[in-house]
């Protein structure tokens, strides 16, 4: 149902790096990019997610509440994306682990604070 996720940033060189770096790891690469956005996925027809300069000139802020869920089809690869992040310069907002039921989740913060976790509910 979700085409893709947009985050604001005011690092975008950095941003870049960091997102070229962190996705590739689960296969992901850049699909369109702009002078003021990339966006990167899986396939054609998978969900994307971008980083752009905010169109109103303003800074990126974070949103208090909003996070960007990454599906991944094992704890491993939960484990490696939440490593790979602190890795990059990211902020850890929770350890990978069990949250409830099969639901298995690592949380973390990009350079600008924008949350995000890769999770997976395959049981293993």
């Amino acid at each position: 149902m979700i085409g893709y996720v947009t985050l604001g940033t005011n690092q975008y060189d950095k941003a870049a790096k960091f997102y070229d770096e962190l996705l590739a790891s689960i296969g992901a690469s850049r699909i369109m990019e702009g002078d003021a956005f990339i966006a990167w996925s899986t396939g054609p027809h998978a969900p994307a997610l971008s980083i752009l300069r905010p169109h109103d000139g303003n800074d990126a802020t974070v949103g208090n509440g909003v996070m960007v869920a990454i599906a991944l089809d094992s704890r491993g690869k939960v484990d490696a994306l939440h490593a790979k992040a602190l890795q990059l310069g990211g902020a850890d907002e929770g350890a990978p682990g069990l949250r409830g039921g099969n639901f298995y989740a690592g949380y973390f913060r990009d350079l600008d604070g924008n949350k995000l976790n890769g999770f997976s509910m395959v049981e293993e």
